[in-house]
């Protein structure tokens, strides 16, 4: 991988510029060949990438781009959005996110990573295949700068978009939400329609579908109906036309489509490291749901925690109650609580545990949230609805799913020391 390669050749750089100092000290020589003699010729730098190499550059801005160095993904996503929306608990008693504090640094983080990180490494990319004439390689990238702006701006609201890279001294100018999500399927549309006309772009160094153009057109059109719905309360009309727009070009509609990306031991899914340093566990919340909607993915996304069934439910899969104390928390509490299921625990780094971009499962609900708006989005809400749901199932148990997406069961009390209640009486089933 890319990144992998870049530390080795850094490190690499580091030894040999150290060496030439000592030499150039000792011999009170010449400075004049410096630039020269100090340049590694193995290093991968802008002025030295070539159309052979920029496949590995984009493999570097996927990586980047979903934060998949562990440290960053754990500070810019696991204890910030996960733990929001309340998939998991945190067991380490000084991560105050878990309370909906807003932890200063780490918010520092996730925009330093994407500015710092991905941000340069999309726009390189984007940039080089313009001016190679690389037509597939853009609109591929084109389609990848979409989606991590996206993230950023739903994150963020304004922040440095259109002039991003330019050279600036004094200040990257904010540009608002609304502008970006305009330029964002202004970028799109023109991605969609190179890639309609097929072929492939970066092949194996594209970490999510080996360069194949029409998977690509598959996800920019998910995409696209992903920031349409989420734009339906401020621009309904926008809204309307882009999702409309999606469906009839193409969207996912199988588990084969799902954006997932690659992993290996030198490039693993962030959760198969964080995992191993044992500071969360699964939500009370999810305790109530998955056990509640007799949900089969339980034993996929979950372990049955190490003490057992701690609360007499008949269960061994245990939650933890977000937003504790310090105090509460203070004795360790990972024994009696639920880790991540095998599929994302250190045994399994570099496995395949794939980094999930978008999935088939998601583009079925949006577009059944699309039709309840009295959209064309080529099925009924309660069919798309169903199929959604149906399409998670199987990717997960290899089940079919049909049974659990019509069921009447609804989210059941934890059983825990707080006496948690069922987070809702809503059940599975669709009503009309």
């Amino acid at each position: 991988m890319l990144f992998n390669l870049i530390i080795l050749l850094t490190m690499k750089s580091f030894k040999i510029y150290s060496l030439l100092i000592v030499m150039v000290m000792a011999t009170f020589g010449c400075t004049d060949d410096f630039d020269e003699i100090n340049t590694n010729p193995k290093a991968l730098t802008d002025d030295v990438v070539d159309a052979s190499l920029i496949g590995l550059a984009f493999a570097q801005a996927q990586y980047n781009t979903v934060n998949g160095v562990h440290w960053r993904f754990q500070i810019s996503q696991n204890l910030f959005s996960d733990l929001y929306c309340q998939y998991f608990a945190t067991t380490q008693s000084n991560f105050d996110s878990d309370r909906y504090v807003q932890v200063g640094r780490w918010s520092d983080l996730c925009w330093t990573s994407f500015y710092g990180q991905a941000a340069p490494n999309i726009k390189f990319v984007e940039d080089f295949t313009a001016e190679e004439g690389l037509t597939m390689q853009n609109a591929i990238a084109k389609v990848w700068r979409a989606y991590g702006y996206h993230r950023m701006t739903d994150y963020y609201g304004s922040i440095p978009y259109s002039q991003f890279g330019e050279g600036q001294v004094d200040g990257v100018p904010y540009d608002s939400q609304d502008v970006i999500y305009t330029d964002l399927f202004r970028l799109l549309n023109e991605a969609i329609a190179v890639l309609k006309t097929g072929g492939n772009g970066f092949g194996s160094n594209d970490l999510i579908y080996g360069g194949d153009a029409a998977m690509w057109l598959k996800f920019a059109n998910s995409l696209k109906l992903r920031l349409a719905m989420r734009i339906k309360y401020v621009d309904a009309g926008t809204a309307k036309a882009m999702a409309e727009q999606a469906v009839a070009d193409g969207v996912m509609t199988a588990v084969a489509d799902n954006a997932t990306m690659l992993t290996a031991a030198e490039s693993p899914n962030p959760i198969n490291t964080i995992t191993n340093w044992g500071e969360y566990r699964m939500s009370a919340t999810m305790e109530s749901i998955l056990e509640g909607y007799e949900d089969p993915r339980m034993p996929v996304y979950f372990s049955p925690a190490e003490d057992g069934d701690t609360d007499g439910d008949g269960s061994p899969y245990e939650g933890l109650r977000n937003g504790q104390s310090k105090v509460e928390l203070g004795n360790n509490k990972n024994a009696n609580h639920s880790d991540l299921g095998s599929l994302f625990l250190p045994d399994n780094l570099g496995g395949n545990a794939r980094i999930v971009v978008i999935r088939s499962g998601e583009v079925y609900l949006l577009r059944a949230e699309g039709a309840l708006e009295g959209w064309n989005m080529g099925g009924s809400a309660q069919e798309l609805y169903e199929e959604g749901i149906r399409q998670s199932i199987t990717e997960w148990t290899g089940a079919d799913g049909g049974a659990y997406a019509t069921s009447t069961n609804t989210p059941v009390p934890t059983g825990d020391v707080h006496n948690t209640p069922a987070l809702t009486d809503i059940p599975v089933a669709f009503d009309a």
